[in-house]
């Protein structure tokens, strides 16, 4: 409940004090969830967690400060310098690239339940307080690495965490872009992005699913389930048929309309590659793994065993 509080003051307060004040207190009521006394690496985590926040949090009281100083010292500061600086730490606490270091580590030692909070509830207040600031430069930089870091990290993960956190930050890149143009879009992609992660880890966490290799040998039985997972993964990567396509359709569209070409081809890029290493987990789960060619398997090798 303080959680939700403290995001709710983040998003109707009227100056940076009292953005800050709202994110201290979504950040001191998200660390007793994360801290688990069964699991050591949640302890991590949670340090972690708080380590990166309060530096962001101090830098963001800072230059928060420093714009409330302006007026006093005859306009020596200059604005576009403090923007940038409080730009910075509302990236470093939603886990945009090139801020993004801690968040695929702390993602490893987590629940599921915490995980979809990490991924979805706790983007809200500073994807908020970004869309207040008008920093394009900086913004088309943060997407641009941004889409980059969460395609090339995902392809070589055998842990679904960390490829959920990869995904995470590719689709962080997109919500930023979508911030650039207009704000209701931004939501748009934001409650779809939360839908479909929430489906995946709620499922994950039903099948206690942490690895790849679960994945494949854990639906055996059962076509139905299958497919709906790896149905969730492709939406999730943005394949057209799907729910996922949706978002990124209108993403695409409006920056076409504003003439974004460049930052559009490397967005467009990047999420094939992400789409890449979705199918190459869904085709692996379909076609090599199922329950009847390991029974075909199994009669094979007995046949051999009998003839031997």
């Amino acid at each position: 409940t303080i959680m939700i509080i403290g995001t709710l003051i983040t998003v109707s307060s009227n100056s940076w004090l009292g953005a800050w004040m709202g994110l201290e207190i979504n950040l001191l009521s998200f660390i007793p969830l994360l801290s688990d006394n069964n699991n050591s690496m949640s302890t991590e985590a949670s340090l972690k967690y708080f380590l990166t926040q309060a530096l962001a949090s101090t830098v963001l009281l800072f230059s928060s400060i420093l714009l409330m100083l302006k007026n006093n010292m005859n306009n020596e500061i200059n604005e576009s310098f403090t923007s940038m600086i409080i730009m910075s730490a509302l990236l470093l606490k939603s886990g945009a690239a090139p801020f993004h270091f801690w968040f695929p580590n702390m993602m490893e030692g987590l629940t599921w339940i915490n995980s979809l909070i990490l991924m979805t509830w706790q983007k809200i207040a500073p994807l908020m307080l970004i869309s207040y600031l008008n920093m394009k430069n900086l913004l088309l930089i943060t997407v641009i690495l941004s889409v980059i870091v969460g395609a090339m990290g995902g392809l070589n993960q055998t842990s679904l965490r960390k490829l959920m956190a990869y995904s995470s930050i590719n689709h962080l890149g997109w919500m930023l872009s979508s911030i650039m143009i207009s704000e209701s879009i931004w939501l748009i992609y934001f409650l779809f992005y939360s839908f479909l992660s929430f489906i995946l880890t709620f499922m994950f966490n039903i099948f206690k699913l942490f690895h790849m290799n679960q994945l494949f040998s854990w639906f055996m039985n059962s076509k139905i389930l299958k497919f709906s997972m790896f149905m969730n993964f492709l939406s999730l990567g943005g394949l057209p048929p799907f729910l996922g396509f949706l978002p990124k359709w209108l993403v695409i569209q409006q920056l076409t309309m504003c003439n974004q070409y460049f930052l559009l081809t490397v967005m467009m890029m990047s999420t094939l590659i992400t789409l890449f290493f979705y199918l190459r987990i869904c085709y692996s789960a379909f076609m090599l793994n199922y329950y009847e060619n390991n029974w075909m398997m199994k009669m094979n090798m007995n046949s051999t065993n009998m003839n031997l």
